[in-house]
């Protein structure tokens, strides 16, 4: 007989629950067999494990969105430059360049920094080969993964190693998808990922969408992202790129965009009605001189829409906690202060973000039969006192140095600030041995 799970109880925490009243509670948090049982005032039950949460905050774990795990290790290696040379003179080279083990370096580094700072579940969008490698370390970390290889059979300047025929790019991610999307953990969900409409061919961009529209799959992409790109895009195909993505088929709340920064408001209500999601990524559309996604516009329109720090080339961050201030501010400088209130940003990250990979029935609110994903801050800095007023606490003051506890599915990642389930010491070690190894390899 298997044992019986150890209820673990967080006792006298502030719990920001995120659900569809934005409760904030004073009480406990009941875990059991990695699901929340009850949460509020009531007494321990007999042999639970009781932790101590007073002045701390319990809320659920980040979900980010739009990530680039295999670029973690090019953090530094592509300042200073607009997207499409960004693309064509750097990380294509350097992706390209990636073997195995680089790979492994890559995605377990940017994996240590987001489960330390309260990350449990991502949307990572690989490079083209080697998936299988990434999909293995998010396991081993623990961490909840909507993932997939970048398909590519097109477009210029992409490297040989990156461009693939319609036929091999489809194959290989069917099967990606039949290897991880019934591994065991239950944590590895398979998205197909057409990388952008100016690496691929309407047929693969077509199959994608056939694929990642059935039940149970998920389709993401980059669009709307760059004033170059859409000059690109309009020269190729006459028309911007969301619109030929949904004359293609992309419309839904199994699909999603990353960016979406220019959008015209015409396409914002298409994307609202059609419910297609959208993930805003503040802190990388800054740094690549894109411009600022009007999130209060876009939210206005009906389009949900989630967070994500991007790739650490185009940050250099992998922090959520950036991301949600940025994102606060931001949309103060372009709608004014109160159109996109803490509380606001707070869901980007959380529950909204579940809903923008299909996942808030079981993520994204402090809700009793969801999943434990949960994140634990302690509120004793000087720089977050006093605290009042939790939520604006979070948004606006919190850092990742706060973030004492992550659990995922129940099983704590991270406690009392240790990283559990990678040795971090040794991955940052394997980062700095490989990273000259791939920029050698790449000759950039």
């Amino acid at each position: 007989m298997k044992p019986v799970p150890t209820p673990i109880i967080f006792e006298g925490a502030t719990i920001v629950t995120c659900d569809a009243g934005d409760r904030v509670l004073s009480g406990n948090v009941w875990i059991e067999a990695g699901r929340i049982v009850r949460v509020g005032r009531f007494r321990a039950p007999a042999g639970a494990r009781v932790i101590d949460a007073r002045d701390r905050i319990v809320l659920p774990g980040f979900v980010m969105a739009h990530v680039h795990l295999c670029q973690a290790l090019m953090r530094g290696l592509a300042d200073d430059l607009p997207l499409l040379a960004w693309l064509r003179e750097r990380i294509w080279p350097l992706e390209a360049a990636h073997d195995e083990r680089s790979l492994r370096a890559s995605a377990e580094l940017g994996l240590v920094e987001l489960l330390g700072a309260g990350t449990t579940t991502i949307l990572d969008l690989g490079s083209v080969h080697d998936y299988d490698v990434v999909f293995d370390a998010c396991v081993r970390a623990g961490i909840r993964v909507c993932g997939g290889k970048s398909l590519m059979d097109t477009g210029r300047g992409v490297p040989k190693r990156l461009r693939e025929s319609t036929r091999d790019s489809i194959r290989s991610a069917e099967q990606l998808e039949a290897l991880w999307s019934a591994h065991p953990s239950g944590r590895a969900h398979h998205v197909w990922i057409p990388r952008f409409i100016l690496s691929c061919s309407e047929a693969l961009v077509r199959q994608a969408i056939e694929r990642g529209r059935a039940p149970g799959r998920r389709f993401h992409t980059h669009a709307s992202e760059h004033p170059g790109e859409r000059a690109a895009v309009r020269q190729i195909h006459g028309a911007d790129d969301v619109d030929v993505l949904r004359r293609w088929g992309m419309a839904g709340p199994w699909a999603s965009i990353a960016h979406g920064v220019q959008l015209t408001p015409r396409q914002m209500r298409r994307l609202g009605a059609d419910g297609t999601r959208v993930v805003h990524c503040p802190s990388a559309n800054l740094k690549l001189g894109s411009g600022v996604a009007k999130v209060a516009a876009l939210r206005a329109a009906g389009v949900v829409v989630g967070l994500g720090p991007d790739g650490a080339p185009c940050n250099n961050n992998l922090d959520p906690w950036l991301e949600m201030r940025h994102a606060a501010l931001l949309s103060s400088w372009v709608a004014g202060p109160g159109a996109l209130p803490a509380r606001d940003v707070l869901r980007l990250a959380t529950i909204d973000g579940a809903r923008t990979l299909g996942l808030d029935e079981e993520v994204g609110s402090v809700e009793a039969g969801k999943a434990a994903d949960l994140v634990v801050v302690r509120r004793s800095g000087a720089h977050l006192a006093p605290a009042l007023d939790p939520i604006a606490t979070l948004v606006y003051g919190a850092q990742s140095r706060d973030v004492e506890h992550v659990l995922v599915g129940g099983r704590f990642v991270v406690r009392s600030g240790e990283l559990l389930t990678l040795d971090s010491e040794s991955v940052v070690a394997s980062a700095r041995r490989e990273a000259p190894r791939l920029l050698r390899r790449a000759g950039v």
